[in-house]
């Protein structure tokens, strides 16, 4: 650290990983429950001598110097104050004429008490959550290399799963790689081969995990283990004071996930976008990383209802979550975490995710691709992504909207089109790099249809390809 440095994080001001005190002429206690805190979250920054609102610099008393780091080092190492003890080297520096006393506390391995209590360390500053069962529990997670999913269950065998969906999940992976491990095991080997199976450390016996029970659980089986488990979707475009479409989905994670999936589309258009030079379905791409986020990273120690909810102007998802950190997260400086590894390496495998990290640049960059916008992603003890909208997103397209025709074109144009052919319009208004293929499958119909409604189009002079079938768009006369 330097003087400059130093400078920096006091203009800067007070965050949550930084922490100014007075103490002019000594220690105050607050000092210990800032140092118990930063150590007991993610560490940070504590600065003797400014001021806390005002950043002004007030510097300590240069004849106490020397009394406070002694006071400070001494209690610190003190095992009946703070435990276990700490060992840190307080910095003495000169700011505009001023002393400070810099304090740098590092990120411990192990939960500390400062005088038996439990210190952590939110936005707001310093909070006793002693008394907090929940939080505590939270932060033990977070200092423990286990994951809350391994809990083994010795007694409940795998007639306590749904080996459909075990075979189901098989084929899928299957289907994706060729010679995959999984092709010759059978279901007890698939999960033992994904650390689906563990022995309990308490008794000593093997038995299916918390994460099987998830992934592959009968129904009963999943509420018996975990009665507050559910995730809620809701579309409230029009009804805002409660929503227009509901489903509460409490099922096992790979029907979950399809569930979710099924409801997004039911939901949001299918603008097809150009990445690269392949036509894709950025609405698919986008509800392929959200979905698998708020099943695979969930914390599901906590009874918080995940949320998947579609609004007019956003997409947004709500999680519980065990964060490392605090506050909007950037691609360029985002570090992932895995939360349930052994529940993220079953997805991967059968093609629900990627590689730990890549959905938060996959939805950035569809998102760019479907709304022009940039998603927003919000690490906290509840997780959030919120995806920007516009009107075309959520503009479900077909028969019953054939009139929005009308809105963006001349009604000479209407008039010259059949109702058919104004489906077909009213997708090409939406997205002008529709192929044949991709207008059949929207509207159900035969790619011989598509072609006979657009010739008519073209002999009408209502649209016009420019470019090739492959990289072209279509031109729309208004």
């Amino acid at each position: 650290m330097t003087a400059d440095e130093l400078r920096k994080i006091i203009q800067s001001g007070e965050k949550i990983d930084v922490e100014f005190k007075q103490s002019v002429n000594d220690l105050t206690k607050d000092v210990y429950q800032s140092v118990c805190s930063f150590n007991n979250r993610n560490g940070g920054h504590i600065v003797l001598g400014v001021v806390d609102k005002t950043k002004e610099i007030r510097g300590v008393n240069f004849q106490k110097v020397d009394k406070i780091l002694k006071d400070f080092t001494t209690s610190i190492n003190n095992a009946n104050k703070l435990n276990p003890p700490m060992y840190l080297t307080p910095e003495v520096f000169e700011i505009d004429g001023k002393i400070l006393v810099y304090i740098w506390v590092p990120e411990g391995t192990q939960l500390r008490r400062l005088n038996g209590r439990i210190w952590d360390r939110t936005h707001e500053g310093d909070i006793d959550i002693t008394d907090n069962a929940e939080l505590v529990y939270k932060m033990y997670a977070r200092k423990q290399s286990t994951y809350f999913v391994n809990k083994v269950y010795p007694r409940l065998g795998l007639e306590y799963l749904d080996l459909d969906v075990i075979r189901r999940a098989k084929q899928m992976a299957l289907s994706r790689v060729d010679n995959h491990p999984w092709a010759n095991m059978d279901e007890k080997e698939i999960l033992r081969s994904t650390g689906l199976i563990l022995t309990d450390p308490d008794t000593g016996k093997e038995g299916i995990t918390l994460a099987a029970i998830l992934l592959f659980g009968k129904d009963n089986t999943i509420m018996s283990v975990l009665p507050q488990y559910k995730t809620d979707a809701i579309y409230r475009v029009k009804n805002l004071d409660r929503y227009d479409d509901r489903e509460v989905i409490i099922t096992n994670l790979i029907d979950s996930y399809r569930r979710l999936v099924d409801f997004g589309k039911k939901h949001l258009n299918d603008t097809f976008v150009l990445d690269g030079d392949q036509s894709v379905s950025a609405r698919d791409k986008i509800l392929r990383e959200i979905i698998s986020n708020i099943l695979a990273h969930r914390d599901y120690s906590n009874a918080y209802t995940a949320q998947f909810v579609i609004e007019s102007n956003r997409i947004y998802t709500k999680n519980s979550n065990l964060p490392h950190g605090h506050g909007e997260l950037k691609l360029n400086q985002f570090e992932p975490f895995p939360k349930n590894p052994p529940i993220s390496k079953v997805f991967r495998e059968i093609g629900y995710a990627d590689e730990l990290g890549s959905g938060m640049r996959n939805t950035n960059k569809y998102t760019k691709l479907y709304s022009g916008g940039t998603p927003i992603f919000l690490e906290d003890n509840i997780f959030q992504i919120v995806i920007p909208m516009e009107s075309v997103a959520d503009l479900q397209v077909g028969p019953d909207n054939v009139k929005k025709v009308t809105e963006k074109v001349t009604e000479k144009v209407t008039e010259k089109v059949t109702e058919k052919e104004q489906e077909i319009l009213a997708l090409l208004l939406e997205n002008a790099n529709y192929t044949m293929p991709q207008l059949a499958e929207k509207l159900k119909i035969s790619r011989k249809t598509i072609a006979v409604r657009l010739k008519s189009l073209k002999e009408k002079k209502v649209i016009e390809r420019v470019g090739s079938d492959r990289k072209g768009y279509w031109k729309i006369n208004k």
